[in-house]
């Protein structure tokens, strides 16, 4: 069987036909996908790897944002595209099998094969080119496999009726919802959805094994409906199904994209990965948490925290004159008391009383009203940054205390009708309240102390 193979590989294949669109290299894919997971946006990342912006689109969409390969580094089994390259220039130079296997430290035998099988022979005698020894290589690695939703009729018929199932009144006839049409876009804004019985792929996962308790073919994992929606080809799903998703996103979003991702009035230099390193151990008094507090009738009352002592702010936001009496002016003042400019003036009086060496930081929710926050840095100097979306975590200290300051404001009242002293009086009283995390001390008795310390601290590098 050996010598029968050589003896064909002697003989060389037939002219091969064009193989179209050469398959990207995997290093060069690998790079590509890491880059995605780190946050980095499609056309950043095409840029960074040196190919255009329409190609890298092109593999994001084809694999539906999910990394067709492992993102881990090859363990140097299998000949990779630089050694390739190697190999085609020593053979260029006339050196012979064992030659080029000492220069690139492989057996004989791997050069051998390598360049018999994957050798050029289009022009009619092997030609041996890295490039196409790299496509060769790579397709003959290709192991395409069925997914089990398109080999199990039944299964895919369960899955899809529970995803794309049509709602039914309590009589049983057929609720058909607005007419939709789906274009192709990821995660359509502002228009009808699809009406649908729109199990998620993880609840419809999790039932098959209470329906079918003692059937192991009617198995299928979550992740394996999502890549059936997501990457083209699969064939088992029709991709419009992803708008009975709940978030109708027609690909996947890598995690990282929604951290520290400037967007609007956040630039790059006030996200959160940009606030200073003292700031997050709380060992350094100064740096504070803001937010504000939404009440009846576009109410609000700002908060505003010192992460070390818990000491507590509270910013009076009184609604502007001509509420609810005059029109609202398209990019005009927000009369509610809580716009861009308002929420500046207010935040810069509130903080201002406070003295200087406790003014080192803000961080602030994504929310608009602080979108001033360069004008308000030049008033008072105080650094802002933004947390990332979705992450009240990261403001922990503020979300904390909002919720002991609900006892005094509970959702669905009316916040504008308490005045700046009657927001005193509460301040007042939280800031005096023992606290279990300062070892019951008040939070103004810790700032109390930290005073007292910086100012030693000053007096001894004077002298």
């Amino acid at each position: 069987m050996a010598r029968r193979q050589q003896q064909a590989d002697r003989a060389l294949r037939p002219a091969m036909r064009s193989p179209g669109r050469p398959m990207p290299a995997r290093h060069v894919e690998r790079a590509f996908w890491r880059l995605i997971a780190q946050g980095r946006r499609t056309e950043e990342a095409a840029l960074e790897i040196g190919v255009s912006t329409p190609v890298a689109v092109r593999w994001f969409r084809h694999a539906g944002g999910v990394p067709p390969l492992s993102l881990a580094e090859p363990t140097g089994r299998y000949l990779s595209f630089s050694e390739r390259e190697e190999i085609a220039l020593l053979k260029a130079q006339g050196q012979g099998v064992r030659a080029i296997a000492r220069e690139v430290k492989r057996d004989p035998g791997t050069i051998s094969r390598e360049l018999r099988r994957n050798a050029a022979t289009r022009g009619g005698k092997p030609d041996y080119r890295a490039g196409v020894a790299q496509w060769k290589a790579q397709t003959a690695a290709r192991r395409p496999k069925p997914a089990k939703l398109a080999s199990n009729p039944r299964l895919q018929e369960y899955v899809q009726t529970r995803l794309s199932g049509q709602l039914q009144r309590p009589d049983g006839t057929v609720v058909t919802g607005p007419p939709t049409t789906w274009k192709g876009l990821n995660k359509p804004h502002r228009a009808d959805r699809r009406w649908a019985t729109a199990w998620s792929p993880e609840q419809i996962s999790r039932r098959l094994v209470l329906d079918f308790p003692d059937d192991i073919d009617m198995r299928i994992s979550h992740e394996a409906i999502y890549q059936a929606l997501y990457i083209q080809g699969r064939g088992a799903l029709k991709r419009e199904l992803v708008a009975c998703l709940r978030t109708g996103r027609a690909l996947r979003k890598p995690r990282e994209r929604s951290r520290n991702k400037p967007q609007g009035h956040v630039t790059a230099d006030v996200v959160l990965s940009e606030r200073p390193a003292e700031a997050e151990d709380r060992a350094v008094p100064g740096h504070w948490e803001g937010d504000l507090i939404i009440g009846l009738n576009r109410s609000a009352i700002g908060t505003v925290v010192e992460r070390s002592s818990r000491y507590t702010l509270l910013v009076h936001l009184p609604r502007l004159e001509g509420y609810a009496t005059t029109p609202p002016v398209k990019n005009g003042p927000a009369l509610g008391g809580y716009g861009a400019i308002a929420m500046k003036n207010a935040l810069t009086t509130t903080m201002t009383t406070m003295p200087a060496e406790l003014l080192r930081s803000l961080t602030w929710d994504r929310g608009k009203e602080l979108s001033a926050h360069a004008q308000f840095k030049v008033d008072t100097g105080i650094a802002v940054y933004f947390a990332d979306p979705h992450s009240p975590w990261q403001r922990g200290t503020n979300e904390n205390t909002n919720g002991l300051l609900r006892q005094y404001f509970p959702k669905g009242t009316d916040l504008s009708r308490w005045d700046h002293d009657d927001l005193l009086a509460v301040q007042a009283a939280v800031n005096s309240r023992p606290r279990k995390v300062l070892a019951w001390k008040t939070p103004a008795e810790v700032l109390d102390e930290q005073l007292q310390s910086l100012h030693q601290a000053g007096v001894a590098t004077t002298n």
